[in-house]
């Protein structure tokens, strides 16, 4: 590992915050947030990189893993668990996987994160192969379950990524596509869940969007694939199919809607 400045670890430039008046922390904190943007604009090119690798992948038959632990393993299962609803692709498409399971996501797991092993062993249950991509996310760059994770993916022939907050990272030499996004020092000194884990998803949301978007998932603008998994979801379907097919009964709209399962599917099917 070569030496590297752990930019997430240094001091905040704010001071004596438990003295600071509550409209001043949220000013500072609103201050600190509007960076995170501009920092994920230096990155963009290194984000459509790893979009183009993971793409042809998928197009090919693949899936895309996201592996963390703590904030940056939450941030990995919300964005994978929002792809079936919002593109109506089955569930093992798009996987996030946390260390420390399912327990992790609640609460802290003691030292799940330095285990060496575990990542891999957690990428496995999937029976994960060199048609998969795995992207890992770790803030520090440093995180011993997402490193060697990767690192046993490489031996493996599989495609790596990775989101980090500190350029120059034992992660970053780990992956094929390295996604380095330098947020500076959080708010209070050392607390990514703030600006990093901001900046993680936002990335994460460019990451999955865009190769949603090339995998067919979206048509102009539209949802046309979207679950109809509640009452608000089928009336937006409905209006959709309207809108797109130029049904002017909404109930029509609705029953064709339901018949199918998606806005795509009844267009496709009605050939209206």
């Amino acid at each position: 590992m070569n030496d590297f400045i752990k930019i997430t670890e240094q001091s905040s430039p704010y001071r004596h915050l438990e003295k600071m008046p509550v409209a001043e922390i949220l000013a500072n904190i609103n201050k600190e947030d509007k960076t995170v943007p501009d920092a994920i604009e230096r990155a963009i090119p290194q984000i459509e990189r790893l979009v183009n690798a993971a793409v042809d992948k998928m197009l090919a038959g693949g899936r895309l893993f996201y592996i963390g632990a703590g904030t940056s393993g939450r941030l990995a299962i919300v964005d994978a668990s929002e792809c079936p609803p919002t593109y109506g692709v089955p569930p093992e498409l798009v996987v996030g996987i946390i260390a420390g399971g399912k327990k992790a996501m609640t609460q802290p797991v003691e030292f799940a994160e330095d285990s060496l092993t575990q990542g891999w062993d957690d990428l496995s249950g999937h029976h994960i192969n060199d048609k998969d991509v795995v992207i890992g996310i770790a803030a520090s760059g440093t995180t011993p379950y997402v490193i060697a994770a990767l690192k046993k993916c490489r031996e493996q022939g599989i495609i790596t990524g990775c989101i980090t907050n500190n350029p120059g990272s034992p992660l970053t030499e780990a992956a094929d596509y390295p996604i380095e996004v330098a947020v500076g020092p959080e708010f209070i000194t050392g607390s990514t869940r703030m600006k990093s884990g901001t900046s993680q998803k936002l990335v994460l949301n460019m990451i999955s969007t865009s190769i949603m978007i090339q995998l067919g998932r979206v048509e102009d603008n539209r949802m046309v694939n979207m679950l109809l998994s509640n009452t608000k979801l089928v009336d937006r379907g409905t209006k959709m199919l309207m809108e797109r097919s130029g049904i002017t009964d909404y109930e029509k709209a609705k029953v064709l809607l339901l018949k199918y399962g998606s806005v795509k599917k009844a267009i496709e099917a009605e050939k209206v």
